[in-house]
């Protein structure tokens, strides 16, 4: 039985995170009326996902964030692209998800890139963290004899609740093995690794809406309304800079959390991939996602081995220490992607204080560079706004500015994926909510 029609209606997004899973729910005014949000349950001996563990998870939170008041029209979902899982004929997972960033994974990919053919319309640089490595892991018998398909994690719950197997283009578009511009698959790199093309799920785009939700659960807590929709979302931080151009079109976001992403609709289409920013459809347009990726949270933690730098480090970016003139130099080398650990140059500074505005500077150009990258494909004058944990640190947000140069917006609102992807439901629903409102909601709020 569906839920009451004294609930009011509210269209959910969630947001699987690598660390965290969070909920959102908006109301038909656009704003957040409810939230919730856990730890990412993973496998402590080797931090793999079990996905019918999240489908239980994310249908929990769904209903304790409803409660007694609220009633679920539709729904959409946004996550990490690359891990996922081989499914059988009921969607039934039959095996973990091996987690992006699993070391396995470099093994893997370090024996099948001599026999993988260069393709220019794939949007990414191929690496170990990219969906095909997934699938390589999982065509082991032991999980493939009874396959019925692939779901990445991020639309596995929308996938069941549909009673259909689907991707969407933005999650395609980080398997490596798809084509951004013509929106075909790769066969030779999907059979090399997947096995078999009849293994995959049938690409959708980001927005649409899927069919019907089903959910026992869900309905028997009566939070689920007779008509709710299950709408396509995909890769998170595409799906939060799509919330942001709602509301300053051809805005640029700056997401600063574990890693920062820098992302922007562009109204261009078919974007060629270019170095240091990858290229996925674009959301409910016919542009392109542009899309840039530098270390962050790895710095932190590799310089935090030194207690008295990390203290300097915490009082730069509250903005209760002004950096010192190294701010300017280039005395500490970031990590990069591929395994690349962080160092300070032969000529560093011993001082904390000195090393520490180091870093900050130099993690600050890295994430302008991000930003310049992306901006050199948008129009001229493209807006910039941040968002993310570190966007609450008023050193930080300083430092940003006067390294790039330009003036930044801070989003309020502290889930902006999760916001994203209500947004996305909504749109598919026909409600006409104000991104405006739906990015206001300081985070203690509601």
């Amino acid at each position: 039985m569906g839920g009451t029609s004294e609930r009011t209606q509210v269209v959910c997004g969630i947001d699987i995170g690598s660390t965290n899973l969070k909920i959102v729910a908006l109301d038909r005014t656009g704003r957040v009326v409810a939230r919730a949000k856990q730890t990412t349950a993973r496998n402590p001996a080797d931090l793999s996902i079990d996905a019918q563990a999240i489908l239980d998870a994310i249908e929990d939170m769904i209903i304790k964030a409803c409660g007694s008041e609220y009633i679920v029209t539709g729904v959409a979902s946004a996550g990490v692209g690359e891990d996922g899982v081989l499914v059988d004929g009921n969607r039934k997972p039959l095996g973990p998800a091996l987690a992006w960033f699993d070391p396995r994974r470099t093994r893997l990919f370090e024996a099948l890139e001599p026999r993988l053919r260069a393709s220019e319309g794939i949007g990414v640089t191929t690496n170990p963290s990219h969906t095909l490595i997934g699938w390589l892991w999982s065509s082991q018998p032991d999980q493939s004899r009874n396959a019925s398909a692939w779901s990445a994690i991020t639309d596995f719950a929308a996938c069941y609740w549909a009673r259909k197997s689907f991707i969407s283009d933005t999650l395609a578009a980080r398997t490596a093995a798809w084509d951004v511009q013509t929106r075909t698959w790769l066969i030779d790199r999907v059979e090399m690794t997947l096995g078999s093309s009849e293994l995959l799920p049938e690409v959708v785009r980001t927005g649409e809406a899927v069919g019907p939700l089903h959910s026992r659960r869900l309905s028997d807590a009566g939070v689920l309304a007779n008509n709710a929709m299950v709408v396509a979302g995909g890769h998170d931080h595409p799906i939060g800079g799509w919330g942001v151009d709602q509301l300053h079109p051809g805005a640029i976001l700056d997401s600063m959390g574990t890693a920062e992403v820098v992302v922007a609709q562009s109204p261009t289409i078919n974007v060629p991939h270019f170095p240091g920013c990858d290229v996925a459809p674009g959301i409910l347009n016919q542009g392109s996602t542009l899309l840039a990726v530098t270390e962050f949270a790895r710095n932190v933690q590799w310089i935090s081995q030194d207690p008295a730098v990390a203290a300097a480090f915490e009082a730069i970016v509250s903005g209760r220490q002004r950096p010192d003139g190294y701010l300017h130099s280039d005395t500490f080398i970031p990590g990069g992607q591929g395994g690349a650990r962080p160092r300070y140059a032969a000529d560093a500074p011993a001082a904390p204080l000195s090393r520490a505005s180091a870093v900050a500077g130099a993690l600050a150009r890295a994430g302008g560079a991000a930003i310049l990258s992306v901006a050199s494909r948008m129009p001229t004058g493209a807006p910039i706004y941040v968002a993310g944990g570190w966007a609450r640190s008023q050193g930080w947000i300083d430092i940003k500015k006067t390294i790039i140069g330009t003036d930044v917006q801070v989003i309020p609102e502290p889930e902006v994926t999760a916001v994203g992807a209500a947004l996305l439901a909504a749109h598919a629903l026909n409600w006409n909510l104000p991104a405006r409102i739906a990015l206001s909601s300081p985070a203690g709020i509601p």
